[in-house]
């Protein structure tokens, strides 16, 4: 009989593992809210602004997408749920403490007032569109007739005009909620990461203002793509270039503060410095997705002939990578003993 003396459990399987509970589907929905979150952000301080004339993607059209894209990463957190018919407890407390109490209880204003933001500029994108659908005119619209008999439409029932007027009238406060509930889905994204202080790599104060940035930047990169005013894509890849260099700043910023920390942290930085996310990580998110689709947009604002969307198109798989690379290398690191 073979005697042994058990001083520790962190050798058998499963005490001490390697977290894998989350995967593609909270990296998914940490990229849809964070561009989300940069194309609210834009719209409500150029609203604010009055520059409606000057930026009628990003004020008009590419608000039009967000409530696809928050619905759309609400699924694929739905599907990450274990226990999906009882994530409606989250919205009978309030805990001020809880990032995700705080991004359940955002996500739960801001989706609603995308949509009424996304109605209010139907006329504008869509001013005269043929709803050739009886029913659906039945419903909601009617089709009038202007001055050069080119179709036209309107709300169908007075008191839909009424709440559009109304809506209208207090749009002002909706831009500065749409503003403001902006900043704080995009800080969420990374906060919701950085509180989880049992993963090394994850537990740096960097995270919610890197991942606020890169959506800033991968909104932009979105406004670029859909736009078909050269004006407005020239500057909005002006502000796409200063993302960029915010956002190396604070990846390098991030670096710097894990290898002057703790022997874990440091451990934690060595999986991007020779580990085995070395690669898809300098390689893909900062080359590929950020110093390329830079030095494409400078060499475009200097003249040359290059196709603006290549560059937008790089920025927002880029945005996409990087949430995937920092969702799994957090799991993947841990704590020594």
């Amino acid at each position: 009989m073979r005697e042994e003396i058990i001083i520790s459990g962190r050798m058998n399987k499963g005490v001490d593992p390697i977290l894998h509970a989350w995967g593609w589907e909270i990296a998914v929905y940490l990229f849809l809210g964070g561009l989300a979150a940069g194309l609210l952000i834009y719209a409500g301080f150029y609203a604010i602004r009055n520059k409606e004339k000057n930026f009628f993607t990003a004020l008009k059209l590419a608000p039009m997408f967000v409530p696809f894209f928050l619905i759309l990463g609400l699924m694929a957190l739905f599907i990450d749920l274990h226990h999906k018919l009882y994530f409606w407890r989250l919205y009978t407390t309030i805990h001020l403490n809880s990032p995700m109490s705080w991004g359940a209880w955002t996500l739960m204003v801001i989706t609603p007032l995308s949509i009424i933001y996304a109605v209010l500029n139907l006329k504008a994108v869509f001013p005269q569109f043929n709803f050739s659908n009886k029913y659906i005119q039945y419903l909601s619209f009617a089709i009038e007739k202007t001055e050069n008999k080119s179709p036209n439409w309107n709300w169908k029932f007075k008191w839909m005009r009424d709440l559009e007027s109304f809506l209208n009238e207090k749009k002002l406060i909706l831009m500065w909620a749409l503003l403001i509930y902006g900043i704080i889905l995009g800080i969420y994204t990374g906060i919701l990461l950085s509180a989880f202080n049992a993963r090394p790599f994850w537990n740096t104060s960097v995270l919610g203002m890197l991942f606020l940035v890169s959506g800033l930047s991968t909104a932009a990169a979105f406004i670029m793509l859909i736009s078909k005013d050269h004006e407005e894509i020239k500057w909005f890849s002006k502000i796409d270039l200063a993302m960029i260099g915010i956002e190396l700043f604070l990846i390098i910023h991030m670096f710097m503060g894990f290898l002057a920390s703790t022997q874990v942290q440091i451990e934690a930085a060595k999986m991007f410095l020779g580990g085995q996310y070395t690669f898809v990580f300098w390689g893909v998110v900062v080359f590929m997705g950020l110093l390329l689709p830079a030095l494409l947009e400078i060499m475009e604002l200097r003249g040359y002939k290059i196709n603006h969307r290549f560059a937008a198109i790089l920025i927002l798989l880029g945005g996409l990578i990087l949430r995937f690379v920092i969702v799994y290398a957090g799991q993947s690191s841990r704590y020594l003993y």
